[in-house]
C-alpha cells in the first residue's frame, strides 16, 4: 500500500513518521450546519465517542460564535483549528500546533470544490443523502492524518467507477 501513495505524501507524513500519534497532521475533520448539527465526522486519532461529543460541542461552539471579519484560525487547547464557512455549513479541521494552517485552509477549499464536481453544486443535503460518497472523498484526499491527493480528477476517479458499476 505504501508503494502506491510514498511518492505523494508530504515529507512531514513519510512512511516512518506516518504511525506516530504525536506526528498526524490533521487530528479530526468536522463539517456542521448552523444549528450545530454534526453532518460528518472523521477523526485520525483515537477519541473515546463520549469525549467526541464534548469536543465537538466545544469546537462548534468556539467556531460559530465567531464573526465573518475574525481569522479562521483558532488556538484550542493541545492543537489548531482552522476553518470555512460555506453557506449554511463550516468545515473545521483540528491540526497539530506545527502545521500550516494556510495549507489545510487551502485542502478544506480544495474539499468543497471536489464537492461541488461530484454533486454539481453541492447542498447540505447531498452530504446527509450520500454520506458513504462525501467520506470516500476524504478518503482519497486524506490518509492517516495526512494530506495525500489533491488532484481534483484522481480524487473522483474511484467514484466514477463506482457510480459506472452501479448503472451496469
Amino acid at each position: 500500500m505504501w508503494q502506491k501513495y510514498s511518492s505523494r505524501l508530504p515529507a512531514s507524513c513519510n512512511k516512518e513518521t506516518i504511525s506516530e500519534p504525536n506526528r498526524k497532521m490533521i487530528k479530526f475533520f468536522l463539517m456542521v450546519n448552523k444549528q450545530g448539527q454534526t453532518r460528518l465526522s472523521r477523526y485520525y486519532e483515537h477519541v473515546e465517542i463520549h469525549k467526541r461529543t464534548m469536543l465537538e460541542a466545544e469546537v462548534i461552539k468556539n467556531c460559530l460564535s465567531r464573526s465573518r471579519e475574525q481569522c479562521s484560525f483558532i488556538e484550542y487547547k493541545d492543537f489548531k483549528l482552522v476553518y470555512r464557512q460555506y453557506a449554511a455549513l463550516f468545515i473545521v479541521v483540528g491540526i497539530s500546533e506545527t502545521e500550516n494552517e494556510m495549507a489545510v485552509y487551502e485542502l478544506i477549499h480544495n474539499f468543497v470544490e471536489v464537492l461541488d464536481r461530484y454533486f454539481s453544486r453541492v447542498s447540505e443535503l447531498d452530504i446527509m443523502f450520500n454520506l458513504d460518497r462525501v467520506h470516500i472523498i476524504l478518503d482519497e484526499m486524506v490518509l492517516n492524518g495526512c494530506i495525500v491527493e489533491t488532484n481534483k480528477n484522481r480524487i473522483l476517479a474511484p467514484l466514477f467507477v463506482l457510480d459506472k458499476m452501479a448503472e451496469s
